[in-house]
């Protein structure tokens, strides 16, 4: 065993995390849910959420049996939905193909849907204690600062030479203790920002650290200018009611329940005439409020308005009338939940008036 893999290991047992919900288990399932929701999402955001859906889809079966929208809900304010979707698919594929038993051949588990080559090695990892390579962004960090790895890491040539040094750190046992404390360390002491150094295990060996490249490690991305989109959303009030539509499958927010949107930025009754058949009042707009992705800014104005003629015609399963507290706990994006509680309070002060 390598002095690397020797001293992170006594170091995670010792000081790692040990009491997360989804540890001290093998089961595969928490596992997996755990290690999809952690994609590109810190450990604190996801706990609450974690909690939540396990314990409404306990296990493999309920998942798939549940329809996409009750996941979506679930998952709802979590973003990157595209996890939801696929996690949904594959615990199908899984009852469909494998008799509702989460495959443990390392190749068939990266067929999954959502599931990638550091994913499925840390769901082999941790429920079968298979002796597999991870390679997610705190892994990259620590290997990057700790063997002076120059060229941002997600490149594809660094990230092979990075892929090739993490097989060869691979300890022979204590695979479960040594994958989590690579986790545990990127996660915790060897932080992109105030990284604690003094603290670190792998100090004495650490190349940025000897060469006071900590903050240089690992080289960032290329900066690009990021798109930025505007749209103005469409707040159709009729009574306490909000009119909300389901988005297509593909796409941003694909599948959650959002409001109608138009490019347009006045004319706003011609639009929902001609699209619902409906004469409205507009109102005083909402404040704008922006929201970003990973490839693009969106900006949002939202632009209230009182429905005068309901048109009985607009029906699900495309279109929904609700509430505003049933539409706020529906599966809507984050964005439209907060402009939802702007509109709550407002009707709150209407009524106290």
């Amino acid at each position: 065993m390598s002095d690397f893999a020797s001293r992170l290991i006594t170091w995670q047992k010792m000081h790692g995390r040990h009491d997360l919900p989804w540890q001290n288990t093998s089961d595969p399932y928490a596992i997996w849910v755990s290690e999809i929701m952690l994609q590109q999402t810190q450990v604190s955001s996801v706990i609450g959420y974690y909690r939540k859906f396990m314990q409404r889809f306990p296990n493999i079966a309920s998942l798939a049996l549940a329809t996409q929208e009750n996941v979506l809900q679930h998952w709802s304010g979590l973003g990157y939905y595209s996890r939801a979707r696929n996690l949904h698919h594959a615990a199908t594929i899984i009852m469909e193909q494998y008799h509702g038993k989460f495959p443990q051949d390392f190749a068939i588990i990266q067929t999954l849907p959502g599931i990638g080559r550091s994913t499925a090695a840390a769901i082999a990892s941790f429920a079968f204690n298979q002796i597999q390579t991870i390679l997610d962004g705190n892994v990259k960090r620590v290997l990057a600062r700790h063997f002076l790895v120059e060229g941002w890491p997600s490149s594809p040539k660094v990230e092979k030479d990075l892929w090739r040094l993490a097989e060869e750190l691979l300890p022979e046992q204590d695979i479960v203790a040594y994958t989590q404390g690579l986790m545990d360390l990127g996660a915790t002491l060897c932080s992109r920002s105030k990284p604690q150094c003094i603290n670190c295990p792998l100090i004495k060996t650490c190349g940025a650290y000897q060469d006071n490249r900590v903050a240089e490690l690992p080289t960032p991305k290329p900066r690009k200018v990021i798109p930025e989109k505007f749209t103005t959303m469409l707040i159709l009030q009729h009574g306490d009611e909000v009119l909300l539509e389901k988005r297509p499958p593909a796409g941003i927010w694909g599948g959650l329940w959002s409001f109608p949107e138009t490019d347009a930025k006045l004319g706003f009754e011609t639009i929902v005439l001609n699209q619902f058949g409906m004469i409205v009042e507009v109102l005083q707009p909402l404040p704008a409020l922006s929201h970003a992705f990973t490839h693009f800014k969106l900006h949002i104005q939202p632009q209230p308005m009182q429905v005068l003629t309901l048109q009985p015609n607009i029906c699900e399963p495309k279109y929904v009338w609700l509430s505003i507290d049933d539409a706020i706990g529906a599966a809507i994006p984050t964005p439209i939940r907060k402009i939802l509680h702007s509109l709550l309070k407002i009707q709150d002060i209407k009524k106290s008036a």
